[in-house]
């Protein structure tokens, strides 16, 4: 699916939203500056998130509770290995009561579970972006034909 501008690219999370339950893991891929975090927006507004949803880079994890269900929107690219991510006990939220988003992904990639949904954002032009969805080990089959 092709976005056209950081709006589309929310409109296009907020879309995925309709379709994801409690326990669903993200994970998005993408270049800085690709559009992971509009992206993230977007599925916030879909769950039913009101408010800024910042790109979680210092905090490692932002939890938003006011949805539907809640989102836990993560951020890896300050992490050096997983064991971070555990000893902060975030590895709680992956497959928990709410919908897990991944950025950067690479930077733990062994604490990533094995069922969830991969978002790949590719950088066209300045505006443009390619956007994919595969649904990895037993996560459902989901496509963007369904979403819109």
């Amino acid at each position: 699916m092709r976005s056209t501008s950081p709006n589309h690219t929310r409109t296009m999370g907020e879309k995925l939203a309709h379709s994801l339950e409690a326990g669903d893991v993200l994970v998005l891929q993408g270049d800085l500056g690709a559009g992971k975090s509009e992206f993230t927006r977007g599925i916030a507004k879909g769950l039913g998130i009101d408010g800024p949803i910042p790109s979680p880079s210092f905090t490692i994890m932002n939890v938003y509770e006011d949805g539907r269900i809640p989102l836990y929107h993560f951020d890896w690219y300050r992490l050096n290995s997983s064991e971070e991510l555990y000893e902060m006990g975030m590895d709680e939220y992956l497959q928990g009561e709410g919908v897990a988003v991944i950025e950067w992904p690479s930077q733990c990639p062994d604490a990533v579970p094995g069922d969830h949904l991969e978002v790949t954002l590719t950088v066209v032009d300045e505006n443009t972006r390619d956007i994919q969805i595969n649904s990895r080990g037993n996560f459902r089959k989901i496509d963007w034909e369904d979403i819109i």
